[in-house]
């Protein structure tokens, strides 16, 4: 099928997916580029239609992700240069784009090893910061992340064009703070919260068997249930005159020394 109107009914609702109600609406994402796109297919993410420009489609990545989509029984939807503008993602105009049904995590859906390393985001804003979080811990060996108390769509297309497609790799869920609390004590891990005014330097934190690292918002910080007897709050050494990192620099830092001290060891 070939679409050459962007009124056409389809890209207008797949147009509206950049926004966060389209999506609350229609319960649907919509996914920019080959790698994200084929990243989530081999996922198992459930794509509903595939809109494509034929003029930029060459080469075997375009070829092979055309191919897994029919074979996963995806509308194939051929577009013209102004409609794929519509659809695409700000100024750039991408070979394809994707609509999938919005994947349905929680807590429960996960599935860890005794010794998993887990990242808890609470309060998010920023969609490029989660992005970049999930990328790194895919780069890590983070064996999941829990979005808690999010203030972004976990799914914003910022969020899954930062991490590179990471956000359909890394196991991810959505739950309340307190939920959040509760499942890690009921299934034992060591809880270590980053904090400005933490009274454990990083390096002497013991990141081995189930641990969760813990992250709150740049503009707000942590909620005050973690400031509890078993969350040890650990702090990164800052030398200068600015009194916080990066939301995602402090995640790297933290996930790599994870790694290791881990080095060697099952995660």
């Amino acid at each position: 099928m070939k679409i050459t109107s962007t009124t056409n009914s389809r890209v207008k609702a797949a147009a509206r997916l950049r926004d966060r109600s389209g999506r609350n609406d229609q319960g649907r994402i919509i996914i920019d580029g080959v790698r994200e796109i084929g990243l989530a297919i081999a996922s198992g993410i459930e794509l509903v239609e595939l809109y494509h420009l034929p003029e930029l489609c060459r080469g075997e990545a375009h070829t092979a992700l055309l191919e897994a989509a029919h074979a996963a029984k995806v509308s194939l939807l051929e577009v013209t240069p102004p409609v794929m503008e519509k659809l695409a993602y700000g100024q750039r105009v991408e070979s394809v784009v994707a609509v999938a049904a919005t994947p349905q995590r929680t807590l429960a859906d996960l599935r860890l090893s005794a010794s998993a390393l887990v990242a808890v985001v609470e309060g998010v804003e920023k969609p490029g910061n989660l992005g970049a979080i999930l990328r790194t811990a895919d780069a890590a060996g983070v064996a999941a992340l829990i979005v808690a108390d999010g203030g972004t769509d976990l799914y914003n297309p910022n969020a899954i064009r930062a991490s590179l497609g990471a956000i359909f790799t890394v196991p991810v869920a959505t739950a309340a703070s307190a939920a959040t609390l509760d499942w890690l004590r009921q299934h034992q891990f060591r809880i270590l919260a980053a904090r400005v005014d933490g009274t454990t330097i990083y390096t002497d934190a013991d990141y081995l068997g189930r641990t969760a690292l813990l992250f709150g918002s740049e503009a707000h910080g942590l909620a005050d249930l973690w400031q509890a007897a078993d969350v040890t709050p650990i702090r990164l050494p800052l030398l200068g005159q600015i009194d916080s990192l990066n939301l995602s620099a402090t995640a790297a830092v933290l996930f790599y020394e994870a790694l290791r001290q881990r080095s060697g060891r099952s995660a």
